[in-house]
Order: structure tokens, then sequence, then C-alpha cells
């Protein structure tokens, strides 16, 4: 057998407009060199959850980061910090994109990481990562993850959130995975479908997945929504992208 271990630890970054922010790191505990991720969290937070999917990427050979995206908030807890950003009308995408960026740039400056960056979104998280392939550098593959919010009606747009991503798919510089419950409405499937359309018509390398008997957050061990046959399958389909095109 070989050996396994792992380190972990809470770090700082420079994020939108030089800001430090928190952000967790966690890596196999070897010289490596190995592809590195970005996990961006869902909308309840930089939680314990996400936290434990970082250090389920490093068990599998890649450096995760975790930015802390919520991390102006101040606040004592993560569903403090949610509620503050769901009362000021959701994340503003300067700033989340700023965030996202300087999590690329810190890990590609990194001496163990082969030079290969995936980015991989949950929630709110999936629609910033497909907003991050088509507008950030230094993306070599993504995963979006049932990111409500890709597909926008005019209304539904604000100051905060001025694009829906659907309409910067030409843009789309890298891979895309997106998995989908069936029983979501945020995005529903008619959501996915008209993503894929986007997809196909601007030839994009891409593949999407729909699970029976599956919602929103059906990866969250912690909630509710979790589906054990929808999370089994999704993770292996995202360490096969993953090992695909950063490996």
């Amino acid at each position: 057998m070989s050996y396994e271990s792992l380190f972990a630890e809470t770090t700082c970054l420079r994020g939108h407009q030089g800001d430090r922010i928190d952000a967790y790191l966690a890596r196999p505990f070897g010289a490596g060199p190995y592809p590195g991720v970005v996990v961006i969290h869902h909308m309840p937070g930089w939680d314990d959850a996400h936290k434990e999917i970082g250090r389920r990427f490093a068990h599998h050979g890649y450096v995760a980061i975790v930015p802390n995206l919520h991390f102006r908030e101040g606040k004592a807890t993560p569903e403090e910090n949610s509620a503050s950003i769901r009362a000021a009308g959701g994340m503003p995408d300067d700033r989340t994109m700023g965030d996202v960026q300087g999590a690329i740039d810190y890990l590609r400056a990194l001496p163990y990481l082969t030079g290969r960056v995936g980015v991989i979104g949950f929630c709110s998280g999936g629609r910033q990562a497909y907003l991050a392939a088509c507008t950030l550098r230094g993306i070599d593959a993504v995963i979006a993850c049932y990111g409500g919010g890709v597909v926008a009606k005019p209304e539904e747009l604000s100051p905060r959130q001025p694009v829906a991503p659907i309409d910067l798919t030409k843009d789309l510089q890298c891979p895309l995975l997106g998995l989908f419950g069936i029983e979501d409405t945020r995005p529903s499937p008619a959501d996915a479908a008209r993503t894929e359309e986007a997809l196909k018509k601007f030839g994009k390398t891409y593949e999407f997945h729909t699970y029976e008997n599956a919602g929103h957050a059906f990866f969250a061990v912690d909630r509710p929504q979790y589906r054990v046959h929808a999370a089994v399958d999704g993770w292996k389909r995202v360490f096969a992208w993953f090992g695909k095109y950063l490996c």
C-alpha cells in the first residue's frame, strides 16, 4: 500500500482588489507535483462540509483551496454571513470573480503544483463556476453542480449580478461538466436544457448528467436533500472529469 497522508490549514490569499481573505487549503503530504482545484462553496457559506470536500480532493491527489467568499461580511458563523449576503441581494459577481481569480493565482504560484487548475462549484457556486469559466484566466476544466441562475430572466438580474452566465457561453474557455437533479427547480430541467443548447451552439466541450429521484444539493451529506445514489455516481464523474483534463 502507498503511504496516505494529507495536510490542511486555514490560510490567506489576495482576492478582489487585493483584499486579504480567508481560504482553506488541503493537499497531499508529498512533493508532488499535483493538479489544483478551486472549490466554490454554496450560498450557505464557507462551512465544514465544503472544507471536507477540499480534503476529499486532497485524498485523491489534488491541491484544493476553498476561498471564503463571504469573508467580508464579518459575522460569527457561516449562517449569519449567508443571511447578510441574501439580505443584500446575493453575491456581487465582480467581487466573487476577483476572489476566485485570486484562488487560481494562489494555486498556480505553489511549487508543488503541476500548472493545471480546475474549478468546481455547488449551488450558487455552480453558477459562479460557470461564470468563472467564461470570464477568468487559467482554468483548465470546470464542474458546475446544480448551479441555479446560469439561466436568468431579465427581471432577475441586478447590479450585483448584471449578466446571466448563459449569455457568456461563447467565451467558455475549458471543458465543462454539469450535474443536476431532475427534481430541482433552480436550475430546473428546462434551465439545464437551455444551457445545453447554448453549449452546443458554440461548439463547447461538455457533458451533462441529470439524476432521477434527486433535487438541489444532492451532494450535501449534512442536509436532508442528500441522495446517496446521485452523490456516489456524481463523485465518480467529478474525478473522471478532472482526471481527464487536469492529470
